[in-house]
């Protein structure tokens, strides 16, 4: 084996030992992309960081855009771009793959999924996965309820694979028919499987499979959502199938090759944000879960947030990556959350590498509603972000804006993270959007982690579905409630800052056949309601289209439902626009995971406006994550002002810096052709303002 610096000879053999998992005894290379950036976040450990120095911090400063690609899509553009063997794979905003020349933008193939099957739904797509055979190259990317396998060199479906190329994501699942199962973020590619989450519907239990990459053949499942007698179902209540879902991994994961286990991060169990029918710790909802990726057999886990009453997925891929800890090397599996925490554990026994505390919360104000007595808070690192609103954190950005957050303040109130569920309003800070978001952190050798952060306020509610005398709404504004209500609000008037359009005048925008058409198949942020009963989708047509009758239908009305629904994604902004709260509002993270020390942090984005105010940089709300190279060089777009900036790894300070046509709402891709350095990212994705053309930014050295 080679004599790498960051594999001594106790953890090699200790690898070869650790075949217990079903690994075989081979050495991998975890520091990270070499000339390619085969693997989503750039390396099967998700630990996005290049071995690439050509680009460093003495010369980034002459960083030049070298090519640009126009997709001609316009929607949320977040892939993070694959480069093999010199070829650079992009999923569209539409999710069309296209291959080019990864030094010149030349284009080589295009797919179009939707030229296969026409009723596929748009989605939020992050990336693509490639495997090779020996003899091709396999790409596998996914359009609504199918994934399919194309042959890189052609971008021709390989017709062996499933059904003439595709399978459908929402077989073998262990549910009954074809639920609408979807996929964002890829999965990982171990041995001849690969390994992936899902998007699953709230009434839809999730699950994590590994299939044969040749045949489309599901090989092994774990529910993570457990099944009545598996292990975890006695956290939940009698016939909990019958009443939620979810649990799923849309988020991501890591894989450790050399001994065979895959983590999973997953998200919190349905409905959101009611907990009545699921009352429990809900396992393995919100959840660390380590598993023997030959079999898929539970090896452990950590639950980060116990019954979940307030959408706090795990909302990013775990990173795995080697650290100094008590004298000695460890390797370590580390995972960031909405709250701006950061768990961190041995990679192999799942133990926590500092102490894990659980902590009281408060109350539920609704009887209905139980919440879970304590949370647990690691006590290191320390949190990344302020855990709770305060008098200290009233805007400073103008006296208006101060006495605003005062007064509002003085009338909601903050818990943190887990404000009891309640009719009144309710500051929610850590927010929805995080903290942590989907964008990933970066992993240096080291054991230096880089992560970036929202500090967003948001406000928390619940509304009942019926009325203030206890009689039943009229059906169709009941299921609106349900169904629609925690994206585009109670009163339809939507949130469009998070890309939630109102729904008032609907009438005079669109038929009723669009809008029957988009509830079913998605698109967009939108899932597809196509599990949804006929009749109800029939009420909120009519109920959108001023239609509804005053009394409910009879049957519909004994319909089980839950009594309150969240009343819908509110940031909390002032009068001009901007977050209600002290600034920063986005911020760019060092974390020495030796020590379990912030290193450095520093504020990530920036409003020109406000600057020219005499307002210091505040930093800006972000998606999209960070690479970290062996430059030391530190490469992130994500931020609302639509720049992309290199950092110095060891201080934060910022070397470069480029103006974007829009917001680079992805992580970059860092590569090699013929000896040639590459930064990539994708640009026109967001969340905070309207579509662009989605393309392809590509800068290098001059020549």
């Amino acid at each position: 084996m080679e004599n790498h610096p960051h594999f001594s000879t106790y953890r090699i053999i200790t690898l070869c030992f650790l075949a217990l998992y079903g690994s075989a005894c081979t050495q991998t290379t975890p520091e990270g992309a070499g000339a390619d950036w085969a693997t989503y976040l750039g390396h099967p450990t998700s630990n996005q960081y290049s071995t690439l120095d050509q680009i460093n911090k003495d010369n980034v400063s002459q960083l030049e855009l070298t090519w640009t690609y126009k997709t001609g899509d316009s929607a949320n553009y977040q892939t993070n771009n694959l480069i093999v063997d010199g070829w650079l794979y992009t999923a569209t905003p539409h999710s069309r793959v296209v291959a080019l020349d990864g030094a010149t933008g030349k284009e080589y193939w295009t797919f179009d999924p939707s030229a296969v099957y026409e009723s596929l739904a748009d989605g939020d797509q992050r990336g693509l996965m490639y495997w090779h055979d020996g003899d091709i190259g396999h790409i596998l990317t996914m359009k609504g309820n199918r994934l399919f396998a194309l042959n890189a060199k052609t971008g021709e479906p390989i017709v062996s694979f499933g059904e003439n190329g595709s399978i459908h994501l929402g077989e073998a699942m262990d549910i009954p028919g074809r639920p609408n199962v979807t996929l964002n973020t890829p999965g990982q590619i171990y041995k001849d499987l690969f390994i992936i989450g899902a998007n699953v519907g709230e009434d839809v239990p999730g699950a994590i499979r590994a299939f044969d990459i040749r045949t489309g053949k599901r090989k092994w499942i774990f529910h993570s959502l457990p099944r009545p007698g598996e292990f975890g179902s006695d956290t939940w209540p009698a016939n909990y199938l019958e009443k939620t879902g979810g649990a799923s991994d849309w988020s991501g994961l890591a894989l450790d090759e050399a001994r065979g286990i895959v983590y999973v991060s997953t998200e919190t169990a349905g409905p959101d944000f009611y907990g009545g029918d699921r009352y429990g710790e809900n396992l393995f909802a919100n959840s660390l879960i380590a598993l023997d990726a030959n079999t898929g057999q539970r090896l452990w886990h950590h639950q980060l947030v116990h019954h979940d009453l307030w959408d706090m997925d795990i909302p990013q891929a775990p990173t795995l990556l080697t650290v100094e800890h008590e004298g000695k090397e460890l390797d370590i599996v580390a995972v960031g959350t909405k709250m701006g925490l950061l768990f961190v554990y041995d990679r192999v026994t799942g133990e926590p590498l500092w102490p894990i505390e659980e902590r009281s919360q408060a109350a539920t104000k609704i009887d209905e509603i139980q919440t879970w007595p304590t949370q647990p808070f690691p006590t290191a690192p320390p949190p990344l972000m302020r855990q709770e609103y305060t008098a200290d954190d009233f805007s400073t950005i103008s006296p208006r804006a101060q006495q605003m957050s005062k007064e509002v303040f003085s009338q909601s109130g903050n818990y943190g993270a887990y404000p009891p569920p309640s009719t009144g309003q309710t500051i929610m800070f850590p927010g929805y959007d995080g903290g942590m978001e989907w964008g990933g952190a970066a992993a240096d050798p080291d054991g230096i982690l880089y992560v970036n952060v929202n500090e967003i306020p948001w406000f928390y509610q619940l509304v009942p579905t019926k009325k203030a005398d206890g009689s039943p709404l009229p059906n169709g504004e009941k299921q609106y409630l349900i169904h629609c209500a925690s994206c585009h609000g109670t009163d339809r008037k939507g949130n469009p800052d998070g890309g939630f359009p109102s729904l008032e005048g609907i009438s005079g925008r669109w038929s009723k056949e669009t809008v029957m058409q988009l509830m079913k198949k998605g698109g967009g942020r939108m899932p597809a309601f196509d599990q949804v009963a006929q009749g109800r989708l029939d009420a909120i047509v009519r109920f959108l289209f001023n239609e509804e009758p005053a009394v409910s239908d009879e049957t519909e009305r004994k319909n089980q439902a839950p009594s309150y629904v969240f009343r819908g994604f509110q940031r909390w902004n002032d009068e001009e626009g901007y977050p209600a709260i002290k600034p920063p509002w986005g911020t760019l993270n060092a974390v020495d995971l030796n020590t379990g020390t912030i290193k450095w942090k520093v504020p990530l984005g920036e409003y020109e406006e406000l600057t020219k105010r005499g307002v210091p940089v505040t930093g800006t709300e972000n998606y999209g994550g960070p690479v970290v190279t062996a430059g030391g060089l530190l490469f992130i777009a994500a931020t609302a002002d639509a720049k992309i900036r290199a950092f110095d790894k060891d201080n934060g300070k910022v070397l470069w810096e480029y103006q974007l046509p829009a917001e680079g709402h992805a992580t970059p891709s860092v590569y090699a052709v013929n000896g040639k350095q590459y930064l990539a990212i994708s640009v026109g994705g967001s969340k905070l303002k309207p579509h662009p053309e989605g393309a392809v930014f590509v800068f290098s050295l001059p020549d």
